[in-house]
């Protein structure tokens, strides 16, 4: 790792081959739906095995909210519903078929709010929308308080989304313009003060440029909510990807939400790293066959940092990291195994690098002593609303702490929930 005294962040350095040169489209053969995380979240499936569906076809909806929709990520057969005890929705896998044809929608409602947001919720784009405090998708009637892009991303090996945007400039305006209507606030753009953004006309509302750093977490979307526009339980956030607000704009102008999007495959599983452009619910095995080294390995959706074991790729994810398999550590006496469990948790040891680790927004020490604690109302008065699991992933990577800080806070976050909802 290394640390840079001047400014905020650091930069996480993990072994990955070089990258290949070529940027290729690649759709697999077969494609996996699961619901967005979110604990209280039950899905309805409108769709039964063997079903022919089109790309971007309805198969799904939350039973809670009926409004909002999950789509095919790819044209195919309906080869796989998978349901967890209770009958709870597990996962839908397609077969890929050449002639399923796209999905297409009446633009002409997008007129009003009202009909704006029916077609986000029908068309597939609301599960792209994270919202913060708690995470997962809004309600389908939820105003948020305020809306941040995210043309910026500082985890290790992440896409650029500006060269995702490359020759969509007037999709990404015509989105953007699109989706603040739906806030009573400002709409922040979170970009990457080394490069340039298109200019943003005086009608599209209250739109603010947010220039970032290239040092993580400085393009982590809870450290730009909390430093510009804290969420609270009664002013939720939404923070979007630069990239899907230009499908929004593509959506509004053709009747079609593009799937496709920029992903890169990184890790030390690899021969070779790989820059491709592939659809949710991809599956990782097929994206990375060629470039894997020999060897067991593992596929996670996501970062180095914050990335879980998956075979698919979720609706947001950019990043796929290739591990490979370590042997497991001989055991030690059970003496001193029983000695190392009775000194967790481990504490926190205040250094330069953990304050970098939160950007210098917030109090790294009290905020990890509240979450070890379960002080709810401390985290809270520090930030808490604001975060998920993915912007402590560098703090928890710092402290060694093997995911422990990401848990306590997924845990503080569903008791609050609990307790609010009550």
């Amino acid at each position: 790792m290394t640390f840079f005294r001047s400014g905020v962040g650091l930069i996480p350095e993990f072994p990955s081959p070089v990258e290949g040169k070529d940027l290729v489209d690649e759709i697999t053969e077969e494609a996996g739906l699961r619901p967005p995380s979110d604990r209280n979240l039950h899905l309805t499936a409108l769709v039964k095995e063997g079903e022919h569906v089109a790309r971007g076809a309805v198969v799904a909806c939350v039973r809670q909210d009926p409004d909002i929709c999950l789509v095919a990520p790819i044209a195919g057969q309906v080869g796989r519903i998978s349901r967890l005890p209770g009958r709870r929705l597990s996962e839908i896998v397609f077969f890929r078929e050449e002639s399923g044809g796209t999905q297409r929608h009446d633009t002409a409602v997008a007129e009003t709010e009202r009909g704006l947001r029916r077609l986000l919720q029908t068309a597939g784009f609301w599960p792209r929308i994270t919202r913060r405090p708690f995470g997962g998708m809004p309600a389908s009637r939820e105003v948020p308080a305020a809306i941040f892009v995210m043309a910026t991303d500082t985890r290790p090996y992440a896409s650029d989304p500006r060269q995702a945007l490359v020759g969509r400039e007037a999709a990404f305006l015509r989105g953007l313009a699109a989706l603040a209507r739906l806030s009573k606030g400002p709409t922040f753009v979170c970009w990457d003060r080394t490069t340039t953004m298109p200019a943003v006309s005086a009608e599209a509302g209250d739109i603010r440029m947010v220039p970032c750093g290239t040092r993580h977490p400085q393009g982590s979307a809870g450290i730009r909510i909390h430093q510009d526009f804290p969420a609270g339980l009664e002013a939720p956030v939404w923070d979007v990807h630069a990239e899907d607000i230009a499908d929004l704009g593509d959506l509004l102008e053709t009747g079609e939400l593009p799937m496709m999007r920029l992903v890169r495959i990184s890790g030390a599983g690899l021969r070779e790293g790989r820059l491709l452009r592939t659809h949710p619910g991809a599956d990782l095995r097929q994206l990375s066959r060629r470039i894997v080294a020999p060897g067991s390995h593992s596929l996670h959706a996501g970062s180095h940092l914050d990335g879980q074991a998956s075979r698919w790729l979720g609706h947001r994810h950019r990043q796929v990291t290739v591990l490979p398999n370590m042997p497991p550590p001989p055991r030690s006496h059970w003496l001193l195994a029983a000695l190392i469990e009775t000194a967790r948790p481990r504490p926190a040891i205040p250094t330069a690098a953990l304050g970098q680790s939160l950007g210098g927004a917030l109090p790294a020490i009290p905020l990890i002593r509240a979450l070890g604690a379960g002080d709810d109302e401390a985290a809270m008065d520090l930030g808490l609303l604001s975060l998920l699991e993915e912007d402590l992933a560098l703090a928890d990577y710092t402290l060694g702490a093997g995911g422990d800080l990401m848990r306590q806070l997924r845990a503080m976050l569903d008791r609050i929930q609990t307790e609010y909802d009550a």
